[in-house]
């Protein structure tokens, strides 16, 4: 079986979650063959720049209007219209991608490309299932297409909503968004953290800036570096050099032992590692902190999609919000102060268990291949 997946780069969520399904189909398919490849680059590198600078620029820069526009794109409208237009003006440009690689199935990743395809598929131009994996933990309209065969999503919560969208309730699958396997890894923590040069026995406080590496963590960090608890604190910045310099200094005269990471590919074990996340509500991440069982403090949710992870989460009693204002340092403390409060948070990520959602999606995958072949 020939497996395609087909993402796009706006936020990391949606690469991440592909390359984690195929990193599965790859180690435990020796029949099966998957590979990622990013649509919007392969249709135009002008476009795939166009589209994903605009993004980042409207989510960082005018939240307020992203929110505008996420919530007009979720309902029939003229602007969700326009963007029906816009997957149908580029879909046959990303055909000759899909046909080069002549797949069996097509798992999208992203709501532009699950649009494209069934495009497609409705010209009769491509004839195998269509799987959209759905990366955030609330629906929106984007994701919807008339010729997708099945949805993947983060949760069964989801269902309502999006029948009432119009989806067909046998074509929803609460699978979860996939990561990699190492999240699920279960680590003794003390010993953990001795090996990532952390001391054994403190409480130890995670902070990620986001894929987009948001400057106001600044902030935080000064509120509850100053909290009358004994603790430690890593942050990693990613790839933003301005903010890993910014926080070097700030790290200098910390009164909190605190370790500076840039890049890492050892996220995984910083979480296990960790007693609580501080991070943006995105939702790789918060599928990944989910995966490792590790508490969340959320902040500066882009009005849309992390807002409903954000809610997502807190309707669990999986994170608490940190608002801007408020004095997060009382509420953090107040979590690390609150052992049992902190274990059942920890009990919720871990109850949340789908750490079999690339083996559901891969066996979803292969019987609607059969299906297809039995029509043909």
């Amino acid at each position: 079986m020939n497996i395609l997946i087909l993402s796009a780069a706006t936020g990391g969520g949606h690469l991440r979650a592909s390359r984690a399904i195929c990193s599965y189909i790859e180690e435990n398919c020796p029949d099966s063959r998957a590979e990622v490849v990013d649509a919007l680059k392969s249709i135009s590198g002008v476009l795939d720049k166009t589209v994903c600078n605009g993004y980042h620029i409207l989510a960082m820069k005018t939240p307020k209007l992203f929110g505008q526009l996420y919530r007009a794109t979720n309902r029939k409208s003229p602007l969700y219209d326009l963007m029906t237009r816009f997957s149908n003006t580029f879909s046959r440009m990303l055909l000759p991608a899909i046909t080069a690689r002549s797949p069996d199935a097509v798992i999208a990743t992203h709501p532009f490309v699950s649009e494209m395809v069934s495009d497609l598929k409705a010209a009769g131009a491509l004839n195998v299932p269509l799987i959209t994996l759905m990366t955030d933990y609330g629906p929106h309209r984007a994701w919807i297409a008339d010729r997708v065969d099945a949805y993947v999503v983060a949760d069964a919560g989801m269902i309502p909503q999006m029948e009432a969208m119009g989806v067909p309730r046998e074509k929803i699958y609460p699978f979860g968004i996939p990561v990699e396997n190492v999240f699920f890894t279960r680590a003794d923590r003390p010993a953990l953290r001795e090996k990532l040069g952390l001391a054994r026995d403190l409480p130890t406080v995670l902070i990620m800036a986001g894929s987009f590496g948001v400057t106001n963590i600044l902030g935080i960090y000064r509120r509850i570096v100053r909290a009358d608890l004994a603790f430690q604190v890593v942050v990693i910045t990613g790839r933003n050099r301005k903010l890993y310099a910014a926080f070097r200094n700030e790290v200098a005269r910390s009164p909190k032992p605190t370790k500076l990471v840039f890049f890492t590919n050892e996220v995984e074990n910083y979480m296990h590692a960790s007693d609580l996340l501080i991070t943006k509500p995105g939702g790789m991440t918060v599928s990944e902190a989910l995966a490792c069982s590790v508490p969340l403090a959320v902040f500066d949710a882009i009005p849309g999609q992390e807002e409903e992870n954000a809610d997502f989460l807190l309707t669990h009693n999986m994170a608490v919000r940190l608002k801007p204002g408020e004095d997060c340092g009382k509420t953090v403390l107040s979590l690390l102060e609150d052992s049992r409060r902190l274990d059942r948070m920890r009990s919720s990520c871990a109850e949340f268990d789908k750490s079999h959602s690339s083996e559901d999606i891969l066996s979803l995958t292969r019987r609607l291949c059969g299906e297809y072949r039995a029509k043909q």
